[in-house]
């Protein structure tokens, strides 16, 4: 005999293989190669050394044919361009003058930039090698076609170029491959973190939650670091102080994974992969910079834990902490919300179950205290049968 009840999940089944799986494959795929497929200077700090007439042209020239692209930054010597860079106010600087084109760059801020800069300051030389050059006034009783002949006669002043790379990457790892690869893996950890703690041990304290959370995160971005440094080198500075932003990411991560568990129930795993996974790690722009993606890309990326966690880990590995406050903000603020739902969702757990005790206590009172809960039988009306019959009354009264 056909089992007809198993017609609709089996349909249902179906619908989500073909249809729904499909579309969540897509949007994961487009979340991380469009942002991507859209990698171009916004906005994107830089600086310019001196206010000589080559630099004018040279900004100039940028903006003409990248408009909207540079944000420039005028700067009165190279040591005060350099200690913009230290402190993480801009990506690199040009310093222009009539014979040669230098660009101070930092490889460890990000390396996608410092080879946008370069290629940059190259076509900075080739244009300015080709503008024509002023020739002095000729000589007394030299006719202008022979001076004319002599301009042409002349070669073209060769225009120099150079890179100064004011803040490196490190050694061991020279194109950042190391740094950038490391973000995905902390966040699915930090979530599987979460998953284990929210699902385990249902009468846990929030107190108890809280300790194992800490814990795991510190633990887990320890071992982080000294994979990353000790076995790859690729963090090679302020050990303590990269550690902790190692930890306050994943703390902000699995905090807020936890606290939507908790409110949610299982939903929250899936939500919390899809803010975390496949929105926040595309849209840190730790392989290229926030102001290389578009606009509201790099800007929603840099509220979310991974984009914040991703540039104060640059900021403590490399640059001494320069620009980290409103990252450790972002993380902070991440961390408190989450840790407010588990207090929140642990509480209204409590709340119910309480409630829950006191219903079935007042029943059992309720139930105690009735006649037949106290074991003696209840009395019943008499039944017509036992009733006297009204002849047999009217008999004994007559």
């Amino acid at each position: 005999m056909k089992n007809l009840s198993a017609g609709p999940p089996s349909w249902r089944r179906t619908v989500i293989v073909t249809v729904a799986l499909p579309l969540v494959i897509s949007l994961a795929v487009m979340a991380y190669a469009w942002p991507a497929s859209r990698i171009a200077p916004r906005d994107l700090p830089v600086g310019v050394v001196g206010a000589s007439t080559a630099g004018q042209k040279a900004v100039e020239g940028l903006e003409h044919s990248k408009p909207g692209g540079f944000d420039f930054h005028l700067y009165p010597t190279r040591a005060s361009a350099r200690s913009a860079i230290k402190n993480r106010e801009i990506y690199g600087a040009f310093v222009v003058t009539a014979g040669n084109v230098t660009v101070l760059e930092a490889t460890a801020a990000s390396t996608s930039v410092a080879q946008l800069l370069t290629a940059t300051g190259q076509q900075l030389a080739a244009h300015a090698a080709k503008l024509p050059t002023k020739d002095a006034t000729p000589p007394a009783g030299t006719s202008h076609r022979t001076a004319v002949g002599k301009s042409l006669a002349k070669p073209v002043p060769k225009v120099g170029f150079q890179t100064v790379d004011v803040v490196p990457t490190a050694a061991d790892d020279p194109r950042g491959v190391v740094f950038n690869s490391a973000l995905l893996p902390l966040t699915i950890c930090s979530i599987l973190i979460a998953a284990l703690i929210a699902t385990s041990g249902a009468q846990m304290s929030v107190w108890r939650r809280l300790i194992d959370l800490l814990a795991a995160c510190a633990a887990t971005s320890l071992a982080a670091y000294l994979v990353a440094e000790g076995l790859l080198g690729a963090l090679p500075h302020e050990h303590v102080a990269t550690w902790g932003a190692l930890s306050l990411t994943m703390l902000a991560i699995s905090a807020t994974s936890v606290g939507l568990i908790t409110l949610i129930g299982p939903a929250g795993i899936g939500l919390s992969a899809a803010l975390m996974v496949f929105v926040g790690n595309p849209f840190s722009g730790i392989t290229s910079a926030p102001e290389l993606l578009p606009k509201f890309v790099g800007d929603i990326g840099q509220w979310l834990p991974p984009g914040a966690g991703a540039n104060l880990l640059r900021s403590t590995a490399y640059f001494g902490g320069a620009g980290s406050g409103g990252h450790i903000a972002v993380l902070v603020l991440w961390s408190t919300l989450g840790l407010a739902a588990v207090a929140l969702g642990h509480r209204d757990s409590a709340v119910a179950n309480k409630r829950l005790s006191e219903e079935l206590a007042a029943a059992d009172d309720g139930s105690a205290d009735s006649p037949a809960g106290n074991g003696t039988p209840a009395a019943l009306p008499p039944s017509p049968a036992n009733r006297p019959h009204s002849h047999a009354r009217h008999t004994a009264h007559e």
